[in-house]
């Protein structure tokens, strides 16, 4: 368990001197807070039976930030004394200048945690580490004969942080994340084909080390390789297409959850900008932003400004109903912030960012939404993709996908590439599936130049006249 006590400003700063500095900083501001963050983390590599990577890292710092506006000024170091807060407040309080601004109210205060405040990394010795994955690649390997590679990792990580704010409240948080991740190579007649699967969320490692767990892992990454060792060429052109539930809400957060961050709706740069209170969906679709979920890889109890994790509607029955807010945007926008303002450490300033992000179920049967499917494919495993903000126009590439024809699904297919944009894709939905299902732990998200740990999710869809990029006529 790790030491619940974290108090930076016990330990290296003096509290009161602290909200001096903090409060002269941000003085004629709008906003501003000061954010401490202690970070562990540890990643365990084994590929092809040997030790590639045994990593362990330890840092800390803080980030101080005053708001004006549409401007903010914000430093950052490692050194957590009060001269390096002082040096810092001098670059952030040039963001206020000489502003008569008043001080945005606190974020309301939350009594529940979403994930328990443990130490992930000390479910096991590291020896005991190494051995798991030492018995997951002979398991895998004992599995079927054409498996001719196999790298197994075991990640964890644990962020305490601390943000005191100009009127005095303080707030303190203890966040684990841990995963597993396997990679499998199967070879037959000179062709190589790899599968991969995996997963964690806010939890110890023992979950994942456990035998019953990763053997179930270990399976599907096999399956994954070896459903692509059969796989043909994927056809090429406008056709209906089937989504999977869970992963490939990935789709969904990539195409249509960035377009609804409030930044780039209040600047006027996202495809759905102007659209509140508008149709932008079939109806039936139902899209949430929900930081709440326990044990999530992408929940949070409060985010990087101390606003409490929310669940958020973001398109209700096919209407566009919100946008996700840090507070400098909603501020802005006149509506209140979400939970939503999040950065990937103390070196970075908060902005919108999505926590877990899925589509709510329908009644459709997915068996059924498959039958319906005349000429088309049916992707349940998505890698990476491209989308452009603006006007969410993507390209997400097919990790895991089959022809259907009349209603049947055939041979596996490879190198299909799904080519659309986000708004037309969402008015194109139709069928919703009853199987709601969330990623297994898995997502992250980049922008600006900041990553964070998501979630994402969705039930099986059917969604008319996605561009098919493939290599068969």
């Amino acid at each position: 368990m790790p030491d619940n006590s974290f108090r930076p400003f016990e330990t290296m700063l003096d509290e009161a001197e602290a909200l001096a500095v903090l409060r002269d900083a941000t003085a004629g501001a709008d906003d501003g807070e000061l954010f401490l963050e202690r970070r562990q983390s540890e990643a365990v590599v084994l590929d092809d039976g040997r030790v590639k990577t045994a990593s362990y890292d330890a840092s800390e710092g803080f980030g101080l930030r005053a708001v004006r506006g549409e401007v903010a000024g914000y430093a950052h170091s490692t050194h957590m004394t009060v001269a390096a807060l002082r040096r810092a407040a001098e670059t952030a309080r040039l963001a206020v200048a000489d502003g008569g601004g008043a001080m945005a109210p606190p974020p309301p205060r939350t009594n529940q945690s979403r994930y328990a405040p443990l130490d992930p990394m000390a479910d096991a010795a590291f020896p005991v580490k190494i051995e798991t994955l030492r018995e997951i690649d002979s398991f895998v390997r004992d599995l079927d004969p054409r498996v001719v590679q196999v790298s197994a990792s075991l990640a964890a990580s644990l962020q305490e942080v601390e943000i005191l704010r100009p009127e005095g409240l303080r707030l303190r948080d203890i966040r684990p994340m841990a995963r597993l991740s396997i990679s499998v190579i199967v070879e037959q007649g000179g062709r190589r084909e790899s599968g991969n699967a995996g997963g964690g969320g806010r939890y110890g490692l023992g979950l994942l080390m456990a035998q019953g767990h990763w053997q179930g892992v270990a399976r599907e990454a096999l399956r994954i390789a070896l459903v692509n060792l059969e796989a043909v060429p994927a056809p090429a052109g406008v056709m209906d297409v089937v989504l999977g539930a869970g992963w490939p809400g990935i789709l969904l957060h990539e195409a249509v959850g960035h377009g609804l961050e409030g930044d780039f709706n209040r600047k006027q740069t996202s495809a759905f900008s102007g659209l509140m209170g508008q149709q932008v969906a079939a109806r039936g679709v139902t899209v949430l932003d929900d930081g709440t979920l326990p044990d999530r890889r992408g929940s949070i109890t409060f985010d990087d400004e101390g606003t409490p994790g929310a669940r958020n509607v973001l398109i209700e029955d096919g209407v566009l109903v919100g946008y996700m807010q840090d507070r400098q945007n909603a501020r802005l926008m006149g509506v209140s912030a979400t939970g939503n303002g999040r950065r990937e450490s103390y070196a970075h300033a908060p902005m919108p960012r999505m926590t877990n992000t899925y589509m709510l179920g329908g009644e459709a049967e997915p068996a059924d939404i498959i039958a319906d499917l005349r000429d088309g494919i049916y992707a349940v495993g998505f890698g990476g993709g491209q989308v452009d903000i603006t006007n969410g126009k993507f390209v997400f590439s097919c990790t895991e996908a089959y022809r259907v024809q009349n209603g049947r699904i055939g041979a596996p297919i490879r190198g299909a590439t799904l080519i659309g944009d986000g708004a037309t894709a969402l008015r194109h939905i139709r069928a919703i599936g009853n199987d709601m299902a969330l990623d297994p732990g898995i997502g992250n998200c980049g922008k600006a130049g900041q990553w964070v740990p998501v979630g994402v999710g969705q039930p099986t869809l059917m969604i008319g006249g996605l561009t098919v990029g493939g290599s068969a006529a």
